[in-house]
């Protein structure tokens, strides 16, 4: 048990100082090379990631029989856009900086697209083992972009809402879907500011211990807050646990302030425990770090 557990913190505890201590220091995200499909079901767990099934999704383009039968289809809720989707091997939150290098001829046509109108696209998390992506993800703004003479861009986006996807319009040259938004509910009698406030103070002795085993010097500790109030202070939070994306995107569905915040102290005091083990075991075996 206790290898598990250390084997499933260690991406944790090495990226949250990194992180944190530099945000800007992200290097260029690839496009895919191959086609990222939507597959496998729905994770029963409250608050694990969803995933979906590229054919799970209804496509909006019917054959011409079907035209023919329904001459007056639906109308759209106005709270359901149309939105450009690019599956990437990590989680994108709200407010978050998200640097991409575009060379892939499908994502290049997409980005022709883009700087035509309004500059955003869904970024959703897909793994790349599995192929799997999640049905949950969040809109990338490009607020800077570079053309290069071969017709490649480099972008630099930032979070803005989140959103879950509820049709697939099409999947060629790239994949385009009706989406829904997606708020925090009220908290109800939470003490939100408390909450993020134990948060920050945890983040704090985790990127200090971190520092310390890692031979860093010690330093007075920066305001990670910045007077964020709760929400994007909580997306922030799940946005340095970059060694751990399942986890990022299980906070990134999450529609409740408090519980996401909850579940982030959670997960910063096992990430402590451990550290605080690991910096006792450097002082009495100092020859063994």
């Amino acid at each position: 048990f206790f290898f598990f557990y250390v084997q499933s913190i260690i991406p944790l505890v090495m990226a949250l100082p990194h992180t944190v201590s530099s945000p800007s220091s992200l290097s260029p995200t690839p496009s895919f090379k191959s086609k990222p499909p939507f597959h496998s079901s729905f994770n029963p767990r409250s608050l694990s990631p969803r995933r979906c099934k590229l054919s799970s999704f209804r496509c909006s383009s019917s054959s011409s029989s079907e035209k023919h039968h329904n001459t007056n289809p639906p109308k759209k809720s106005d709270d359901v856009v149309e939105l450009p989707l690019f599956p990437l091997p990590l989680v994108l939150f709200p407010g978050a900086i998200l640097p991409l290098q575009i060379f892939e001829f499908r994502y290049r046509i997409m980005m022709h697209t883009l700087l035509q109108s309004d500059l955003r696209f869904g970024v959703v998390y897909s793994d790349s083992v599995s192929g799997s992506a999640a049905e949950v993800g969040c809109v990338g703004e490009v607020v800077k972009h570079e053309r290069l003479v071969d017709d490649r861009f480099f972008l630099i986006c930032k979070g803005q809402e989140r959103f879950r996807v509820t049709n697939l319009v099409r999947t060629k040259p790239y994949l385009v879907a009706e989406v829904t938004w997606l708020e925090d509910r009220p908290s109800g009698e939470e003490n939100l500011d408390a909450l993020a406030n134990e948060v920050e103070v945890l983040m704090k002795e985790v990127i200090r211990l971190s520092n310390r085993l890692n031979g860093k010097a010690e330093k007075e500790m920066q305001d990670l807050r910045r007077n964020q109030f709760p929400t994007p202070f909580s997306f922030f939070v799940g946005s340095t646990f970059e060694g751990a994306p399942r986890e990022q995107q299980a906070l990134l569905e999450v529609e409740d302030t408090a519980a996401r915040l909850k579940r982030e102290r959670e997960t910063l005091r096992n990430t402590l425990n451990y550290l605080t083990a690991a910096s006792a075991v450097k002082d009495v075996f100092p020859s063994s770090s």
